[in-house]
């Protein structure tokens, strides 16, 4: 899959099909969603067989070290930004515990990557503290979502209006070891990390996430480099 459009520095890809993607434990298809093109990404049966009958920390601890993601190919990522629209929603049959996770993982290179992903369900859940769990950031797999909130409450977190099978931009804007996330068409960042924890100098893969228990929809994405 080609870069759509693409000038020197900056990039499209438009997400209408599996050509030009690497697959690790997922599945892509194409897919409409809401009368928009783009693609669907699940788990493999596979993958999914693999996680039936763990508990909710064992899959946990399973997912942040094996990791579940679409590479985009064909383009290397350190700083600059990302932008898509994405989608998501608990899949048929998911744990009490699924939230609709998807995401965008960057700087991708021997497993390791940086992550900001959303939990859909939690953008207009009747519990502020699932409010509160809207946005999340992570660096796999050394620091999984669980970590950081076990050590550091709230600092990787935020609430953000979502709602599932709905069309979201996201904008991730990625400055040596900052990192900004945007949502819909913000002003203001959702969510700020001034420490990324794979440092400021590391370059790597863009690719498309999805947890266990979630399906996800990605459409039209964009990255510009710094210049």
């Amino acid at each position: 899959m080609a870069p759509a459009g693409a000038a020197e520095r900056d990039a499209r890809f438009p997400l209408e099909s599996g050509q030009g993607l690497r697959l690790h434990n997922v599945a892509v298809e194409a897919a409409v969603l809401a009368g928009r093109k783009g693609i669907k990404v699940t788990l493999t049966g596979e993958t999914v067989r693999r996680f039936q009958g763990m508990s909710a920390k064992e899959a946990d601890d399973v997912q942040a070290r094996a990791g579940q993601y679409a590479i985009v190919e064909g383009i290397e990522f350190s700083d600059g930004v990302i932008s898509a629209e994405i989608a998501g929603a608990p899949s048929p049959g998911a744990p009490a515990a699924a939230r609709g996770f998807v995401g965008i993982g960057f700087r991708l290179r021997d497993g390791a990557y940086e992550l900001f992903n959303l939990r859909l369900t939690n953008g207009r859940a009747e519990e502020q503290e699932r409010r509160n769990h809207a946005t999340q950031y992570s660096s796999l797999p050394d620091w999984p979502w669980f970590r950081l909130r076990n050590e550091t409450p709230s600092r990787y977190e935020s609430y953000v209006d979502l709602q599932p099978n709905v069309w979201t931009k996201v904008r991730i804007d990625v400055r040596g070891e900052r990192a900004r996330l945007y949502v819909q068409d913000q002003v203001q960042p959702a969510l700020i990390v001034n420490d990324l924890k794979s440092g400021a100098k590391r370059s790597g893969k863009i690719a498309l996430w999805v947890n266990y228990g979630s399906v996800a929809h990605f459409r039209n994405l964009k990255v510009r480099h710094a210049q």
